[in-house]
């Protein structure tokens, strides 16, 4: 099978403009996201409608496509960018562009899901841990994901799923495995173009969480685990911590 990355990747930002430009260990944000998953899949491009990023990515050596500014997700820029792009893949791994870590073992997880043929749409999650805070399981900013026997998605939800009746809450990370969603996708090529044209779903609404708009149509969402712990990058505290991280591996 042959992937392709596309990174969509926009200059606006509310809570941090031009965040994929910001430098992290001297180089940027973008560059750093493109050189961990060019080496991995068969092709990486960014996909942006911002000319200063098309500028940066073309300046470090990258491939680059612009896009519409208008575009309601990262996934209708992700399709539009491959469309543009042309060549034939099977599969199309959409990376967030505020992620400088993503690391390979990641992606090769990713792909792994595939072996499976159905399989429409691959993601990871990462296992809480039984020491992590209640808090964070409990956080509606990190959603949660309950995983059938065949390692595909059942439900995501930013409240915490299960709900383990008959336990203290307390004792809920002791007493149960829960998964938190770490926001990567790969689709095959024809599912990407198919979910692109559908409508908002009521769950989506619901959660604001675009996935559950394609479990709501029937796809099946295939699931990796990865233990690896990586720090996305959506205000500027989180670059102060980015590089906090990336000195200490140093």
């Amino acid at each position: 099978m042959k992937f392709i990355a596309i990174i969509p990747a926009r200059y606006a930002s509310t809570r941090f403009p031009g965040k994929p430009l910001a430098m992290l260990g001297g180089k940027s944000v973008i560059e750093r996201v493109y050189e961990q998953v060019a080496g991995v899949l068969d092709d990486a491009v960014v996909a942006t409608d911002d000319e200063r990023i098309r500028q940066a990515v073309e300046a470090f050596g990258g491939k680059v496509e612009m896009t519409s500014p208008d575009h309601r997700s990262g996934t209708d820029r992700c399709y539009e960018a491959y469309c543009k792009h042309g060549g034939e893949y099977d599969v199309v791994v959409n990376v967030q562009g505020d992620e400088p870590f993503i690391q390979a073992s990641q992606i090769e997880t990713v792909k792994r899901c595939f072996d499976n043929p159905e399989t429409d749409i691959a993601t990871l999650v990462k296992p809480f841990a039984p020491t992590d805070p209640l808090s964070a399981l409990e956080n509606p900013n990190s959603p949660k994901v309950v995983i059938d026997r065949d390692m595909h998605a059942l439900y995501f939800s930013r409240s915490v799923i299960p709900y383990l009746r008959g336990v203290e809450r307390s004792e809920w990370l002791r007493s149960h495995t829960f998964y938190k969603h770490i926001g990567m996708y790969a689709f095959r090529a024809h599912v990407l173009r198919e979910v692109t044209s559908l409508p908002q779903s009521s769950l989506e609404l619901a959660e604001s969480l675009e996935q559950l708009r394609w479990l709501e149509n029937g796809y099946r969402i295939g699931v990796g685990i990865s233990d690896v712990e990586t720090i996305g990058i959506d205000t500027p505290e989180d670059l102060a911590r980015a590089e906090a991280f990336l000195a200490g591996r140093k």
